[in-house]
């Protein structure tokens, strides 16, 4: 595969030798000078023998698909031996960046004289990357059914090929479901039975009440897990948490980003990680230490997923309602105006297309190549490298009328929701003198929650509709009723069944308007497994 997006060469091959067979024979033409072009070419060691280019295309996934995976860095090639069958398990093969040369030599050779040869060589491009096989195949099943010394093929009885009719579907089948992939791993390991030198360390503690994962290392981020019903919360952070963060303190900037963070749970006492991340440019492995050592985490109750400064303990505050959070999720069916292909906040993953994760390259250092040096440096250019930020957008955790999540699930703290209306609700008390902070709903009054989210999804339908129009909607379809007397009992009770189910129809998108959105990430599990 050519690729013309690179950038243009502009050095030549000056001269490429070709040793003699013997020294004492001179072969005209033995040096040469060369023109590189500037064509940049794609390498696929492919491991078989190749018969035909076009089956071989196949294999890989064609033309198509091979330029699909080229254009993910991260992605291996994928190969497979019967490329018709679904369940054939893929031979993936790595990505490495490369500097070689493809050159064509062609030699005329005189049928009088076979010493008087000329030879012509041409330089075709360069190859920047090659894909290696250097892993073995996962283990195949095939779709066959064993049973009294017979193989029988189930292809044509599970794979559906063309449109059929429900005996299709209903007739009996042997139980085959094979899982996506039987090794987890495509490289050997020379394993021996070797016994973990961390379990029989004398220096690591052993620990029989953790069973799993015992060889992985815990990440020592030393931060602080409060329930909603510990009777206490901590004044101050871990002595291991402040010696974290001093080694790896070492920048101005990191400095400046510890006072800034600092200022920060001063002038608010709770703060969710993407705000903080909004507000201060650092890098996110950096801000797992430095959040220890001013904050701890809240697990449950209605101030989960969410940082509070060491020592203040909202649930004896009813000033801290403001700094709740709010679990809001883009409902997404036709009874909103909408349905799910029409939302414009497309879904982090999905199902349709997930891949593997044998398909993937392991992050790695790999070799520098030629092409990816970088070019010389005039006088009017610059050597300071480009700044990186790391900070995200105001969107990340402000809302504001007008707009649209970045994402199908976020969690927003009340603070946070630049709305009015939002704010008039918040500011609600409750009639009890007496006020009690509850596990749900915290300072707020019952059911303020479900008001919320009902006054956000308004909005983001408005947005929604001014885009794109929403579906038509079809009048109920009802059966007429008849001159004779007899029928027009029969027609009202095949109305009232239809209003039924029509009813019945509407329960369940109730049911399924607060299901997870597709994609959708859990923000407080993914952060607890950081500091674990």
């Amino acid at each position: 595969m050519a690729d013309s997006k690179g950038p243009k060469l502009d050095f030549t091959l000056k001269e490429l030798t070709l040793s003699c067979p013997t020294e004492d024979v001179d072969v005209p033409g033995s040096s040469s000078s060369v023109v590189l072009q500037d064509n940049k070419l794609v390498c696929v060691e492919y491991p078989a023998v190749v018969n035909s280019v076009d089956k071989m295309l196949v294999t890989l996934g064609g033309v198509k698909g091979m330029s699909k995976t080229f254009a993910h860095p991260n992605r291996r090639l994928e190969m497979r031996f019967r490329p018709q069958d679904p369940f054939c398990h893929s031979l993936c093969g790595n990505r490495f960046p490369s500097s070689n040369l493809v050159l064509r030599v062609r030699r005329r050779v005189r049928k009088r004289d076979p010493k008087d040869a000329e030879i012509h060589m041409e330089i075709l491009g360069v190859i920047g990357t090659t894909y290696k096989f250097q892993g073995m195949a996962d283990f195949q099943c095939l779709a066959v059914h064993s049973e009294g010394g017979k193989d029988t093929s189930l292809y044509d009885k599970i794979i559906l090929r063309k449109s059929e009719n429900q005996e299709f579907f209903e007739q009996p089948m042997p139980l085959f479901l094979p899982p996506a992939s039987f090794s987890r791993l495509d490289s050997p390991v020379d394993y021996y039975y070797r016994p973990d030198i961390s379990q029989t360390s004398p220096q690591v503690p052993n620990s029989k009440n953790n069973f799993i994962g015992l060889n992985r290392a815990r990440r020592p981020h030393n931060a602080i897990f409060i329930s909603f019903v510990d009777p206490t919360v901590p004044t101050e952070c871990l002595e291991a948490a402040k010696a974290n963060w001093v080694r790896v303190c070492v920048k101005e900037k990191d400095k400046q980003a510890e006072e800034q963070l600092k200022k920060m749970f001063e002038s608010r006492p709770i703060w969710s990680r993407n705000a903080v991340k909004a507000n201060i440019n650092i890098h996110p492995d950096k801000l797992k230490l430095l959040l220890p050592v001013f904050a701890y985490y809240m697990v449950t109750g209605p101030w989960r997923s969410l940082w509070v400064r060491l020592g203040y303990d909202p649930r004896k505050t009813p000033d801290s309602k403001n700094y709740q959070i709010l679990d809001f999720r883009i409902r997404c069916s036709t009874k909103h105006g909408y349905s799910l292909s029409d939302i414009p906040v497309k879904a982090k993953r999905s199902a349709l297309n997930y891949s593997l994760p044998i398909t993937f390259n392991k992050a790695g250092p790999q070799a520098a190549s030629v092409m990816e040096l970088p070019a010389q440096e005039g006088p009017g250019s610059s050597r300071d490298p480009v700044p990186i930020t790391y900070q995200l957008k105001e969107s990340s955790y402000i809302f504001k009328e007008g707009m649209l999540p970045p994402h199908r699930q976020m969690f927003y703290q009340l603070c946070d929701l630049d709305v009015e209306s939002i704010r008039r609700e918040v500011e609600q008390m409750n009639e009890d003198e007496q006020q009690v902070c509850d596990e749900r709903d915290g300072w707020c009054v019952l059911g303020t929650t479900d008001k919320l989210r009902d006054i956000i999804s308004a909005m983001i339908k408005t947005v929604i509709r001014a885009h794109k129009p929403s579906l038509p909607e079809f009048p109920k379809r009802r059966r007429r009723v008849g001159q004779n007397s007899k029928f027009s009992g029969r027609d009202h009770a095949d109305e009232e069944e239809q209003d039924d189910e029509n009813k019945d129809d509407e329960d369940e998108d109730e049911e399924d308007e607060f299901e997870p959105s597709e994609g959708s990430e859990n923000e407080m599990e993914t952060e607890i497994l950081d500091y674990m």
